[in-house]
């Protein structure tokens, strides 16, 4: 028997739309994280970047189970001296919603070289519009 290597060139990509609505944050970025990566296809290879394009709408109805809404805190430092920030779901999720879906598919993804390009195929939107229906998005229910 032959293993399969998979090739750049081989791949093919396709335009996957997601609701978010009413959907919980940790199952829902796994799903995107799958499909980001490709390993839902049978020709996935670990070092070739072969995921589909997602297109993620109505992200500001994503929920958040227990208390997280008001514990869990967003943390990033400036670079300067006591320059840490802290902002809770809360707040990200009213003024950014986009940025929750995105921070946690990000922390999902593989820490190497072909996590930024498997990212730019991520395209978040907070209401039911989107720009992409020229590409024929096909409607995945999770």
């Amino acid at each position: 028997m032959k293993s399969y290597i998979g090739k750049p060139s081989e791949v093919q990509r396709k335009w996957y739309i997601i609701d978010a609505e009413g959907k919980t944050l940790g199952r829902l970025s796994t799903e995107i994280a799958v499909l980001l990566r490709g390993k839902h296809k049978p020709t996935f290879t670990p070092h070739v970047d072969g995921g589909d394009f997602v297109v993620v709408v109505n992200a500001e109805k994503v929920k958040l189970t227990g208390k997280k809404l008001d514990q869990k805190l967003y943390r990033y430092h400036t670079g300067h001296v006591g320059g840490l920030v802290e902002i809770p779901y809360r707040r990200l999720l009213a003024e950014k919603p986009e940025e929750v879906i995105i921070h946690a598919v990000n922390g999902m993804l593989c820490k190497n070289k072909l996590r930024s390009n498997m990212m730019k195929r991520l395209r978040v939107f907070a209401g039911a519009e989107h720009t992409h229906a020229a590409q024929n998005p096909e409607s995945l229910d999770i």
